[in-house]
């Protein structure tokens, strides 16, 4: 069975997201090492808390190169949570920081009014609808394409990743009347604001399904 590279770089809930893989038949590795991540058959790059820690610590693993040659390769990539959000340019938490620049974008706070002008808590926590992004007429070929629309996924999360071409946004789910980007893919590239791991089976299906690209 082909391995699934999951990145261990001191950042991110690792066990639940290699369970969840197992529990869907991959054959995981959890690991820093670029050999090992280099001849995996598909890697996911986790992540939870602030975005400008865990691109010091890919930096300071010699991760970053790593990441750059598992997408040139065409090797499926996928990047959930902080993991999605540092797929873009660059982050605006605690001041600007670079991101990984695999899709051109920018990570901004979500808005602490809803579209009414009504506060609202953040960070958004709980689950909430997948929708079609204003690009998109269906979900085919991607990794929501054996899920129904408006199928509900668990999110934890106080900043969202815009792109800049929309046509790299997949799904969305609605928060105080905003569109945040729950999805977003680029070629072999895919992330996932929400936690697929902890989303029932709707989340162990987008899994299965990355799995099988």
């Amino acid at each position: 069975m082909s391995t699934v590279a999951v990145i261990d770089y001191g950042i991110g809930n690792l066990l639940s997201v290699q369970r969840g893989l197992e529990y869907c038949g991959a054959n995981v590795e959890v690991t820093s090492n670029p050999k090992h991540i280099l001849s995996a058959a598909r890697v996911v790059l986790p992540g939870v808390g602030a975005f400008g820690n865990a691109m010091a610590e890919l930096q300071r693993r010699h991760l970053v190169e790593v990441v750059h040659e598992v997408v040139n390769a065409g090797i499926p990539f996928l990047g959930i949570c902080l993991g999605m959000q540092l797929l873009l340019s660059e982050s605006e938490e605690f001041g600007l920081t670079q991101g990984l620049n695999l899709i051109p974008g920018r990570v901004i706070p979500v808005p602490k009014k809803s579209t009414a002008g009504i506060p609202q808590k953040i960070p958004h926590i709980g689950w909430s609808n997948l929708v079609l992004a204003k690009s998109r007429s269906n979900w085919n070929d991607t990794i929501l394409s054996t899920i129904s629309l408006v199928s509900s996924v668990y999110f934890v999360h106080s900043f969202m990743a815009v792109t800049e071409n929309k046509a790299h946004r997949i799904a969305d789910c609605i928060y105080g009347g905003i569109s945040i980007p729950a999805v977003v893919a680029r070629d072999n590239i895919y992330g996932c604001q929400f936690h697929p791991e902890k989303s029932g089976e709707i989340g162990l299906k987008i899994l299965q399904q990355f799995i099988a690209l």
